[in-house]
């Protein structure tokens, strides 16, 4: 699917994994739409790349709608849709002490995870469905997910975190024929260890860097935005791929601990 000339929502697009997608599609020639709770940086992003920012809180109906909105009033259609919002949290389900984990903070994680990239996906597809095709093949747009090797191989303490990602992948099969009709492909990537601005810099962050990059196979390092992002162009551009879990992780199958 051409990227040139259409529009993209990317959520947590302020930063990090997100902020490498921006920068990739709208070179890709697409009017990107950063959706991020991070005012100050989203804004200097949109004007960066000469997309919108929209103050977006993922996990709400009316705010992702707003997101959703404004990629259609760019008057382009909206052809993609990246999710990248989410956050972390690492607590066993009962710890050394006999303390059962927090609800809160579990519901937490899957409300801005799961629920959040749910609200993308629906809602960012009722708006391409409405679109003209963008080619014979029918195609009116591409939807990718990020989920983790966590939704996978869940280490100790990333019960809330490891579910929260196993339902992004649980829901990328039954989405993509759901959406299949609309001629909508929906993929989601599964990243390793990427260096990200989480991880701080300095001498300290980076030997810290280099333990986490140990039992990657090949390459031996953390992967990169860069590469995060140019994952994800493919996996829009290339109209055969849907309905796939890629994993993005240098061949790593993490540890319990």
């Amino acid at each position: 699917m051409e990227l040139n000339g259409v529009a993209a929502l990317v959520s947590g697009g302020a930063s990090g994994l997100g902020e490498a997608t921006v920068k990739d599609l709208a070179a890709a020639g697409a009017s990107v739409v950063i959706a991020d709770l991070n005012a100050e940086r989203g804004e200097a992003l949109a004007k960066e790349v000469g997309g919108t920012f929209v103050a977006t809180d993922v996990s709400d109906e009316d705010q992702v709608q707003a997101a959703v909105q404004a990629a259609v009033d760019t008057g382009r259609p909206l052809r993609a849709a990246v999710s990248c919002a989410g956050i972390g949290w690492a607590t066993r389900t009962v710890n050394k002490e006999g303390v059962p984990h927090d609800l809160a903070s579990y519901k937490k994680v899957v409300e801005v995870n799961l629920i959040g990239t749910f609200n993308v996906v629906r809602l960012s597809a009722a708006a391409m469905s409405s679109t003209e095709p963008a080619n014979e093949d029918g195609e009116r747009g591409a939807i990718v997910n990020t989920a983790s090797v966590a939704g996978l191989e869940g280490q100790i303490g990333q019960i809330a975190y490891s579910s929260s990602k196993g339902g992004i992948i649980g829901m990328t099969v039954p989405a993509a024929r759901d959406l299949a009709a609309a001629g909508i492909r929906v993929n989601t990537i599964a990243p390793g260890i990427l260096d990200t601005p989480i991880y701080g810099q300095g001498p300290e962050s980076e030997e810290f860097k280099q333990r986490l990059a140990a039992p990657v196979p090949f390459p031996k390092r953390l992967g990169t935005g860069a590469e995060f992002a140019k994952l994800v162009r493919s996996l829009v551009e290339n109209t055969y791929i849907n309905a796939e879990v890629v994993r993005l992780d240098g061949g790593l199958r993490m540890p319990p601990k």
